[in-house]
């Protein structure tokens, strides 16, 4: 007889497969199941699932609760101890990136790029990034465009970084979590917070892949 074929989440080495850490980062990083579908090219109801069964994996209640669990996925560049930081700066270090919200990508790059002179690092659909003498400029088309600017400060060990602060008082939005993977392999993870006034900040850190 045939060997019955086994249905459900296939087995993986980590905590959570591959599409489940894809789901669990966008919460984190506020999107809503919608905004991730629509982003990873998948119907809702596959965000659902994949939802579902992080929340089952991780035993943990509901959306809400999961923005603050952290953990870096076995595959990550983070998780891996010979790993390196791009930079060496101490708790909160220098300023990473500066974030604006444009009307209009194109118009927004040839100002900034043309215009202004900057140099253009990538453009990632909607995302535009250039170079303000070793501070990146992030701007991202929006519907409506904040009043605020994002300040991002550049650390070395983000896991660290947002433990320490958590003891000092900080309440960050939710826990680090891995934005952007570049073509080489270097990881990009982001943790949120706010100044007494609420303006918007956050912690950055870029790791390479061990050599």
């Amino acid at each position: 007889m045939a060997e019955r074929t086994r249905r459900g989440r296939p087995p993986h080495a980590d905590v959570l497969t591959p599409a489940e850490w894809r789901v669990v980062h966008a919460v984190q990083h506020g999107m809503s199941n919608r905004e991730i579908a629509r982003r990873r090219g998948v119907s809702p109801d596959a965000v659902k699932f994949h939802l579902a069964n992080a929340l089952a994996r991780l035993g943990l209640a509901d959306r809400q609760a999961l923005k603050h669990w952290f953990r870096a996925p076995g595959h990550s560049a983070l998780a891996d101890p010979r790993s390196t930081a791009m930079t060496q700066e101490p708790l909160t270090g220098s300023l990473a990136q500066i974030a604006r919200g444009v009307r209009s990508i194109e118009e927004s790059q040839a100002f900034y790029g043309g215009t202004l002179g900057l140099r253009h690092l990538y453009t990632f659909g909607t995302l535009a990034f250039f170079d303000l003498g070793g501070t990146r400029l992030y701007l991202q088309q929006q519907d409506e465009v904040a009043g605020e600017s994002i300040l991002y400060l550049r650390v070395s060990d983000i896991g660290a970084a947002y433990a320490e602060l958590g003891t000092r008082g900080v309440v960050f939005r939710a826990a680090p979590h891995m934005i952007h993977r570049h073509p080489d392999g270097t990881e990009e993870w982001l943790a949120l917070f706010s100044d007494p006034e609420g303006r918007p900040l956050a912690l950055l850190s870029q790791v390479l892949p061990a050599a």
